[in-house]
């Protein structure tokens, strides 16, 4: 609807944008080069932010910028997930059936992913959504997973993904053993105001927009509100250009970002 009417070729601030037309933030681009690090030396690896700060985002860029002939990615997410089911998930993807018991699954797991490297010359990363949500049980086999040939080495790169609650969790001292096994941690974090400006003008670059389409004191309006969060002021520029649109207003200033604000997403 408001695509046509701002002349835009494309939806912007939608969740299916290209990961190669994404606004590439610095912040962006350290935790990419870092997850790069981790997964070309089997390091451990935590990646933590609020809500909204594009964790999910920078992991689905991540897997697409990786050369399939050398890595394997293998993604979980589950809010219940247990030992079993981890395994169970992970040697789905890779084309086997899990063993019943939680200590074959990992002998199994271990054997594929032997094979994997030795045969193959293929690297696994296993990257765990969400991970703000594992229980203790869950968090302590994450160490089991990682002991290897005596410890000599990992078998692959791991890297949870949660919101800071699990740095939190992770800095109590009952889970000592499993924080100085991590190797790099990355932490994402809202935009300030100059970022924000600067994400909408990728979003609607991408979009096709040949001018501006919100003012300076709409932006400052969407940062206010948004305090710097991908989703939000995606769901924010979304609500503004629908209520210009219908309101036939090509320029959205701060009055009607205001009003969206107040009248749809209070």
């Amino acid at each position: 609807m408001f695509e046509a009417f701002y002349e835009l070729t494309q939806t912007p601030f939608s969740r299916d944008i290209p990961t190669e037309e994404l606004y590439n933030s610095v912040i962006l681009e350290e935790t990419l080069g870092r997850l790069k690090y981790a997964a070309e030396r089997q390091l451990f690896a935590v990646v933590t932010g609020d809500c909204g700060t594009g964790k999910t985002t920078t992991i689905r860029r991540f897997a697409e910028e990786l050369n399939p002939a050398t890595f394997s990615l293998l993604y979980v997410s589950d809010s219940k997930l247990t030992p079993r089911n981890f395994y169970k998930g992970v040697l789905e993807q890779l084309g086997c059936e899990s063993k019943f018991y939680r200590g074959d699954a990992k002998r199994q797991l271990h054997k594929e992913i032997e094979l994997m490297r030795g045969i193959h010359r293929i690297q696994p990363i296993v990257v765990v959504d969400e991970a703000h949500l594992l229980d203790r049980e869950m968090l302590e086999e994450v160490r089991f997973l990682l002991n290897f040939k005596m410890d000599a080495q990992s078998p692959l790169s791991l890297i949870l993904v949660g919101q800071n609650e699990l740095w939190d969790r992770l800095k109590m001292q009952s889970y000592a053993a499993i924080r100085q096994r991590i190797d790099l941690q990355c932490k994402l974090s809202h935009f300030d105001r100059a970022q924000t400006g600067e994400y909408m003008k990728r979003h609607l670059t991408y979009s096709g927009a040949q001018r501006d389409i919100f003012s300076d004191s709409a932006i400052d309006c969407v940062f206010q509100y948004s305090s710097g969060s991908a989703r939000l002021i995606n769901k924010v520029c979304t609500h503004s250009l629908l209520y210009g649109a219908q309101n036939q207003r090509k320029i959205i200033d701060d009055h009607m970002v205001k009003h969206v604000i107040d009248g749809e997403l209070s």
